[in-house]
């Protein structure tokens, strides 16, 4: 057998079966394709939920920023102190848990705006939310790494991409602003556009889901004890953003929707940070848990988003708690308390 029957055209060394072919980057040409697409893409869907964002609301959750920090709590209060906890209780080694608290420690994703409006949240505290804290993550990353990793490792060698962070807030901030300029001036075009980016927006997050696992597929072999922190972290944080809010005395919308901000992290964010900070060699002990998180983050809100719509069709009908939200609209602008609650009693 001749070695053109055995090795491929391209082999630089062959000898008998044996061929070496120059490494193929095929790989990083489709993710730098696939990553500008669906930027892009994003961009249009954040369009699409800034339509369904009132300006005047949103700048009430500005001024009376009661939702925002409760987000904030949950944020940069319980996220880190869950990847923590579950970092110790596990015993997992120490660059694996500095990874699982760089994931703690990351704003929310966009993701949870669009599964806001799925739930009938607060779309003008998701979006205030997701911007505060995408801010905010230029202080407080650091801070609450300082304070989590210092047993493990020197925080010092953990590289914190402001470039990154910048962008992402830009990606956010501009789309939206669009979306609300076109709803005060156009409300009867953003409805169209907000229901096309909605569904767009659904269809986006399963895109992400499956992209991610076919580029990434060689790195899901990892250490049993991360898959189940990456299992329990997101479910953690939906749960427990949920009952704090719940606890402040936020309506149940608002409580889903500070649940979601809560839980949907800031995946990419969370990998090119840890790509960034450790060797080759580390990498291929933590490279991959990002990805198992955003997939469990992603699949437990889908889940949760079947349960709501579920609950919302059989049991709900005639539930009060349900029009909250169409309650609120109708009352005076100026009424502030109905925008941010605090601590008052929720009557329904």
């Amino acid at each position: 057998m001749s070695n053109s029957t055995v090795c491929l055209a391209n082999a630089t060394v062959c000898e008998g079966a044996s061929c070496v072919v120059p490494e193929s980057n095929f790989n990083a040409i489709l993710s730098l394709i696939v990553s500008t697409v669906l930027t892009v893409l994003l961009a249009l869907v954040m369009f699409s939920m800034g339509c369904n964002v009132e300006i005047g609301k949103f700048l009430g959750h500005l001024k009376r920023p009661w939702g925002i920090f409760i987000g904030f709590l949950c944020q940069f209060g319980i996220m880190p102190l869950t990847g923590f906890v579950l970092s110790l209780s596990f015993g997992i080694l120490p660059v694996q848990a500095v990874v699982v608290l760089i994931m703690g420690c990351c704003p929310g994703g966009t993701a949870s705006n669009i599964l806001a409006y799925w739930v009938d949240g607060d779309m003008d505290l998701s979006v205030s939310m997701t911007t505060c804290s995408t801010l905010l993550a230029l202080g407080m990353m650091p801070l609450c790494l300082f304070i989590y990793t210092k047993m493990w490792v020197d925080s010092g060698t953990i590289v914190i991409p402001y470039d990154s962070i910048g962008t992402s807030l830009v990606a956010l901030v501009i789309p939206v602003s669009i979306g609300m300029f076109v709803n005060h001036k156009w409300p009867a075009i953003a409805k169209v556009i907000l229901k096309v980016g909605s569904i767009a927006g659904a269809i986006l997050i399963v895109v992400l889901a499956v992209v991610g696992g076919i580029l990434y597929q060689s790195a899901w072999i990892i250490e049993p004890r991360l898959w189940i922190i990456g299992t329990i972290f997101p479910i953690a944080g939906y749960s427990l953003g949920f009952f704090l809010a719940r606890i402040a005395g936020q309506p149940w919308y608002r409580c889903r929707t500070v649940a979601l901000e809560t839980g949907m992290q800031n995946t990419q964010l969370c990998s090119t940070i840890v790509q960034l900070s450790f060797t080759p060699e580390e990498l291929n002990l933590v490279f991959t848990f990002p990805l198992i998180y955003s997939v469990f983050q992603l699949l437990f809100a889908a889940i949760l988003l079947g349960i709501y719509v579920a609950y919302k069709k059989y049991c709900g009908k005639n539930n009060a708690e349900f029009s909250e939200q169409n309650d609120n609209k109708t009352e005076p602008e100026s009424s502030f308390h109905a925008m941010n609650g605090g601590f008052q009693p929720d009557d329904k």
